[in-house]
């Protein structure tokens, strides 16, 4: 996938979707003489309401699409915040519903469109609402000023990948020039692979099984992922993206049995070292009869387990990227940021993943609560 730290221009946009579409209507083409076979078409594929007490593209719909575009974003100067979200929220619903011409013809399937406001938008409500602080320097970062922080996300999901490019063109769009583009990053998820009844996770470039542990029952989401207080943000909840290079030609180099103690899991399986169903966080005190723990003491499975952090769980959802360097865009959602940076901060200290990643990119949301026709995006925050 390609990257981009400017907004790119109408003629571009359209030169790029035009080489994709025409690929896309010549690999379809058949002979006159041969009509189509439908008998064996795939079911439509069931959309996602963009309307509700949460946003969708979090936890909706399940497993998560495999195509994503992020786009970061400042607003210019002094445009008022409450109508620009407003109009994003309709064009969401009209995108989603697939009744907006700017569709072009495409059906939206499961297309979700998420959107966040950043801590400087956050800070002229109230500094001490959730989502007001910026996120600390971390270790193994080399991030360029622009791509650190911002004012809006706005992040695209679909199952359809000609999908994502058509409807980010049309929010852009609706924003015009209030807003200036500070990057963007798109992604993909790997194949999924079961972890529970109804639940799955992909794999990521390393090969390993990625976002396994999560607030994954309504229980735990209640607790650890939608915001509970105050009213304007309840039902919303925080984002964190942090998109990195990978060193995956040293990686490659360590033995399988290497790799997994670099993530405490089995490659093949998922299942921690410790044993156990896949599902399961590990054992951190199993230990071998000479008294090594199963599960290293470096190992990413124990330095970013919640417990050992002393944090609430997080919900992880992570997208291969292949750009200069093959990398990863990670992206967590909790109702602490302390859940992401106490964690990160645990993992800085002695966590073996971590010298195969360099974070180029990093910003923190606060993702807005649901909406729907009579409650415009981001109406309860910005009054």
């Amino acid at each position: 996938m390609c990257q981009a730290d400017s907004r790119p221009s109408r003629r571009a946009f359209l030169g790029a979707t035009g080489t994709v579409t025409a690929v896309g209507l010549s690999a379809g083409c058949q002979s006159s003489s041969a009509p189509p076979d439908r008998s064996d078409a795939p079911a439509p594929t069931p959309p996602v309401s963009a309307v509700g007490r949460h946003q969708a593209g979090i936890t909706l719909p399940q497993p998560a699409q495999r195509n994503l575009l992020a786009v970061v974003a400042d607003l210019v100067d002094e445009v008022p915040v409450r109508p620009l979200l407003a109009e994003l929220g309709e064009a969401i619903r009209t995108l989603t519903a697939g009744t907006d011409a700017r569709l072009m013809g495409l059906p939206p399937g499961d297309l979700t469109v998420t959107i966040g406001v950043g801590p400087r938008l956050v800070r002229t409500v109230d500094p001490a609402l959730p989502g007001a602080k910026d996120l600390p320097r971390f270790s193994r970062e080399r991030i360029a000023s622009r791509a650190r922080g911002g004012d809006l996300l706005i992040q695209i999901c679909a199952g359809d990948a000609l999908v994502v490019p058509v409807v980010t063109a049309a929010l852009l769009e609706r924003a015009g020039d209030r807003i200036r583009e500070r990057w963007r990053q798109s992604g993909v998820r790997g194949a999924n692979v079961p972890v529970a009844r109804g639940r799955a996770a992909p794999r990521n470039l390393f090969g390993f099984v990625d976002g396994i542990v999560g607030p994954h029952t309504r229980a735990e989401q209640e607790r650890d992922l939608w915001l509970s207080g105050p009213a304007p943000v309840a039902d919303g909840t925080l984002a964190v993206l942090r998109r990195m290079e990978l060193d995956l030609p040293r990686f490659a180099k360590l033995s399988v049995a290497e790799q997994e103690a670099v993530f405490g899991r089995r490659r093949a399986t998922g299942v921690p070292l410790s044993g156990g169903p896949i599902a399961s966080g590990p054992d951190l005190g199993a230990k071998t009869p000479d008294g090594r723990y199963l599960v290293p003491a470096d190992a990413h499975a124990r330095r970013a387990h919640a417990t050992a952090v002393g944090v609430g769980l997080m919900l992880r959802r992570s997208y291969s990227i292949d750009g200069a360097a093959p990398g990863l865009l990670f992206m967590s959602f909790q109702n602490d940021i302390r859940t992401f940076t106490n964690t990160l901060t645990h993992m800085d200290n002695s966590d073996a993943l971590l010298e195969f990643t360099t974070t180029t990119a990093s910003a923190s949301f606060l993702i807005l609560p649901g909406f729907d026709e009579e409650r415009p995006l981001g109406s309860r925050l910005f009054r």
